[in-house]
């Protein structure tokens, strides 16, 4: 700042204090900070192990360096093209099915008058999430049973036709996962969607009815497009995924059976099974490491294309 004669004044700074409420807020991120430096981070050294030949007994630091060989084995496998097509292909089919479930879900809920009914559909549409993929493997199980399973009995007993023996029909298995995948995922996903919905200028809604519109042009003119940002954002998170699969839905629900690799094994499920086989840390780790970097380019990429759409859009 100047004075009138045109003398420079000195910057006073003070002193910021840190009051009692920020304390006790920063003293709140002490915990997940520290969850995430030491398990996030700190096994970051652990990268090196996909360049060496691994042995047990010589560690990580003595272990002899090979290079980029543990990448080389898992992209020259005769195995590699079919588990990079069900990996991003079935990801790829999640992604799409379970936004448009999730969109849907969450704007039912929001058209709903009573706020105890929305709570209690919520409830039972959440509760899948919290069930672990054994349990569904065994739900499934009772369900596709070759012979005293339901969907069979139903197709023998009412619809009079033959019964199908569903753990060697690999081609139905793409989308008995996506089934499964959106009815366990489903409910959380659209909790997000639905707090979105209710932060809507409410008076938009009411103009619109004012106007004439109908319950669906209020849903593609209005909620829609207040919630594509969002949309956008989830999409991206998920696409730097798009390369991990969901060990325990591609292990569990389909047993193992190994007539049904064509359609439902994936990176994760074939790397267990290598490791499990081979005990090669080195692979594992080359194959993770390689996951990271794909995910990260996809993210990155998704990002500049939803920027270049809207500059509004994007993480970054």
């Amino acid at each position: 700042m100047k004075t009138k004669t045109g003398q420079q004044l000195p910057v006073v700074r003070r002193k910021h204090k840190m009051t009692s409420r920020e304390l006790q807020l920063y003293s709140l991120c002490i915990i997940p900070v520290l969850l995430v430096f030491v398990f996030s981070y700190l096994p970051m050294g652990g990268i090196i192990i996909a360049f060496k030949n691994y042995k047990y007994n010589l560690g990580i630091l003595g272990s002899p360096w090979i290079g980029f060989k543990n990448f080389e084995f898992f992209v020259t496998s005769n195995d590699f093209i079919r588990v990079l097509r069900n990996t991003l292909g079935l990801n790829f089919i999640f992604i799409i099915v379970g936004t448009a479930a999730a969109l849907g879900l969450a704007i039912l809920l929001f058209s709903l008058k009573s706020r105890n009914a929305t709570k209690v559909y919520q409830t039972v549409f959440i509760t899948p999430h919290f069930l672990s993929w054994v349990v569904v493997s065994y739900m499934l199980y009772a369900f596709l049973h070759p012979n005293h399973g339901i969907a069979n009995s139903f197709l023998i007993n009412v619809l009079e036709m033959s019964g199908v023996d569903w753990y060697s029909e690999p081609e139905a298995w793409p989308v008995i996962l996506t089934i499964a995948s959106v009815w366990k995922h489903v409910g959380m996903d659209s909790v997000v969607y639905y707090a979105a919905l209710m932060g809507i200028d409410s008076g938009l809604i009411e103009a619109a009815r004012v106007d004439g519109a109908n319950n669906r042009q209020i849903n593609f003119k209005i909620l829609l497009p207040c919630l594509i940002p969002l949309i956008v954002t989830l999409s991206i998170m998920k696409v730097g995924g798009i390369f991990r699969a969901d060990f325990g839905l591609f292990y569990q629900l389909p047993r193992d059976v190994g007539a049904l690799y064509p359609t439902t094994d994936v990176v994760d499920t074939y790397i267990f099974r290598t490791m499990r086989k081979v005990g090669d840390m080195g692979m594992s780790t080359a194959v993770g490491l390689l996951q990271s970097v794909v995910g990260f380019v996809l993210v990155l990429f998704t990002n500049a294309c939803a920027r270049k759409v809207d500059s509004s859009l994007g993480l970054f």
